[in-house]
């Protein structure tokens, strides 16, 4: 379990239990006691207000008011909820996207300066635009959870991608490409990525991607993607 999980499984287990031993918390997280220890000084130092009561039998209670002061929200939770927003303001169908992206930008302003240079990194590799109605979209499947920390981490880094990747007639092959770009055409999702061994760009409809490991050591180049004219930056969206 990553520090981040087990972080939300402790807060969660405060409030349910009202009260719980360190011992009881490191069995439910499956770490031991100095990690609890060391997780409870942590999340005090996000804002949760945790007492403890002395002794070896002694509990944690989490004050029932307690909220965390600082945002504990990742690069790529925050770019999730972003493109999000933004397909779904694609589509025509978001009526409050204006508090959405409020919203948004309060998270943005409380996140350190380093994961707000990340996530614009991030975005500036996010479009836009809208799908032809000639591209069925019957076949069209769930997006494996593993491919945005994948993407977060090549596209940020700039390293190479390599995945697996089955075609519409289903012909699976193994890529390694350079991530250039996200491409949302609702309800479709695209990976733009130049690929050396064909030395063009290819789109990938990342339903159809699989097994996403991200390259460490290797670099790329950013290059100029060629879009059509109704595809924009996801930033122009919110000028």
């Amino acid at each position: 379990m990553n520090i981040r999980l087990r972080h939300d499984t402790i807060v969660r287990s405060l409030r349910r239990n009202g009260t719980s031993t360190i011992a009881e918390l490191a069995e439910e997280v499956s770490a031991s006691r100095r990690t609890i220890l060391r997780d409870i000084n942590a999340l005090r130092d996000e804002g949760f207000v945790i007492h403890s009561e002395p002794g070896r039998g002694g509990g944690l209670q989490l004050d029932p008011q307690s909220v965390q002061t600082t945002t504990r929200l990742s690069v790529a939770e925050i770019f999730a909820l972003l493109i999000s927003v933004a397909s779904m303001r694609a589509a025509g169908n978001l009526p409050f996207s204006a508090l959405a992206d409020s919203g948004l930008a309060k998270i943005e302003k409380a996140l350190p300066s380093d994961k707000v240079r990340d996530l614009r990194r991030f975005l500036d590799c996010l479009y836009v635009g809208k799908l032809s109605p000639q591209v069925g979209i019957s076949d069209m499947k769930a997006i494996e959870p593993a491919l945005l920390p994948a993407f977060e981490t090549a596209f940020i880094q700039q390293w190479s991608l390599s995945f697996r990747y089955h075609d519409a007639k289903g012909v699976g092959t193994t890529r390694i490409v350079e991530p250039q770009a996200m491409l949302i055409l609702p309800p479709l999702w695209y990976l733009v990525a130049w690929d050396p061994e064909r030395d063009d760009f290819r789109h990938f409809r990342m339903d159809r991607i699989s097994k996403p490991k991200y390259l460490q050591d290797t670099s790329f180049r950013r290059r100029h993607v060629p879009f059509e004219d109704h595809v924009s930056p996801i930033r122009d969206l919110s000028r």
